[in-house]
């Protein structure tokens, strides 16, 4: 059946399966805000459209006067940028996809745009294909590929002649975003489209129907190809493929509907800062600790990482994506390819997490019990049941716990003066 250019039809759409089972996703926010690499990526709007004095101080003590944004562009370099290392980076990781972002608000695109003259990566700054050699490589290394785009420029003329008229105008729609929307899906025929900077205007402005409709129809991705919900506003959380409802979004109980959570290793900023910090960096609990609790709720993981102007990702970044992939090679088993049980998490307690496959169980624990002995009192055991520990060979001794649930001894660890890792994953087998 074709779809119409309507939310009712484009909503009943089944999300190809590829990304429930992915689970855990890397995203880059790359671009010319990483060459002040200072605040965030917001940079130009803090400096020049809200006119921020911290920004102004900034700009001034740090670059010639006179100095305009665009001048920042030849700055952006590129020199160091090595896709493959990137793609073998997140592979090791753990993501089963990366999305990158192609154009962000300020409107420079990571590719030879046809209509962004002398403002993408090929006419000035790396001159290269950013978004060409990154989707090479990871495919090379069979990760998924998305393609983060902003609908929205900050200081487009023809974006602030259509925002003049109440956006009963489409210029900027028409000859901007619609044909470079359709340029990068016929030229890199993306996994995933990740929409963003919809919300000053509706999703009739932006031709958003239209532009999925085709997608699904007849582009040449139209049967594997994901979207989230960033289309228009008041359409996040309500219509499009996956949910993202808002960045670092954490629903309490399980949602109906497929969504995801967007996280970045810096806590305060997804693009590069030159002064960031250690504390400002998410240690390896806090991220496993999402993921769980993510993927228990039926979400997907989507963890951020902000290169430098030179395309080096910061030596901290990869400790923190080599860790998490560290994990997931010792638990992925209760990850990847995972569904949410009948109970998402202990009544109890957050720190003990559910997941399942078919008849088995995954208990994921954050902390490890005083003594050894993980009670769980949801899971209803059988004279059957079998309890293993990922990551560590033999079963597990078990006993009914008089109130209800189970009691599981845990192999005994060596005193440390550091607290164990964060997360470990018990399977159970035979149980309701």
């Amino acid at each position: 059946p074709r779809y119409r250019p309507d939310w009712a039809s484009l909503d009943a759409r089944p999300l190809p399966a590829w990304f429930d089972q992915a689970k855990v996703g890397v995203f880059v926010h790359w671009g010319v805000f990483s060459v002040p690499a200072w605040g965030s990526e917001w940079f130009w709007w803090h400096w020049q459209g809200l006119h921020d004095a911290a920004y102004e101080r900034f700009v001034r003590r740090r670059f010639p006067p006179g100095t305009t944004y665009a001048e920042f562009a030849p700055l952006f370099t590129a020199h160091d940028f090595q896709p493959r290392q990137w793609a073998q980076l997140f592979q090791r990781a753990g993501a089963r996809y990366v999305v990158l972002t192609t154009k962000h608000h300020e409107g420079f695109t990571n590719w030879g745009s046809p209509v962004s003259w002398n403002w993408n990566s090929v006419d000035t700054g790396p001159r290269r294909d950013l978004v060409g050699e990154l989707g090479e490589a990871l495919r090379e290394s069979n990760l998924r590929y998305g393609l983060y785009h902003s609908l929205m420029e900050w200081f487009n003329p023809l974006y602030l002649a259509d925002k003049q008229t109440d956006f009963k105008t489409q210029s900027f729609v028409l000859k901007k975003i619609m044909p470079e929307l359709y340029d990068l899906v016929l030229k890199y025929k993306p996994d995933l489209i990740w929409s963003d900077g919809d919300w000053e205007a509706p999703d009739s402005y932006w031709n958003s129907t239209s532009f999925l409709a085709w997608l699904y129809n007849d582009s040449p991705v139209k049967d594997t190809v994901v979207v989230n919900d960033r289309w228009g506003r008041g359409c996040s959380c309500r219509h499009g493929g996956f949910y993202n409802c808002a960045d670092k979004y954490r629903p309490g109980t399980l949602p109906d509907h497929k969504w995801e959570m967007c996280s970045s290793l810096d806590k305060l900023s997804w693009g590069y800062r030159s002064s960031m910090s250690l504390a400002e960096v998410m240690d390896e609990m806090s991220m496993i600790e999402e993921l769980v609790q993510t993927v228990s709720l039926g979400g997907n993981y989507l963890l951020n990482v902000g290169p430098t102007k030179e395309g080096v990702i910061a030596p901290i970044f990869q400790e923190r994506l080599l860790a998490l992939g560290r994990w997931l090679d010792t638990n992925g088993e209760a990850i990847y390819e995972s569904q949410p049980w009948r109970v998402q998490m202990e009544n109890t307690t957050d720190t003990v997490w559910y997941t399942s496959k078919g008849p088995v169980v995954f208990a994921l624990f954050l902390l490890w019990p005083r003594d050894s002995v993980l009670h769980l009192s949801s899971p209803i055991p059988s004279p059957d049941t079998q309890v293993t520990l990922l990551g560590f060979a033999g079963t597990l001794q078990w006993q009914k716990h008089p109130g209800e649930g189970m009691l599981i001894t845990l192999p005994y660890m060596l005193p440390s003066p550091l607290p164990p890792q964060s997360g470990w994953a018990v399977k159970l087998e035979g149980v309701k």
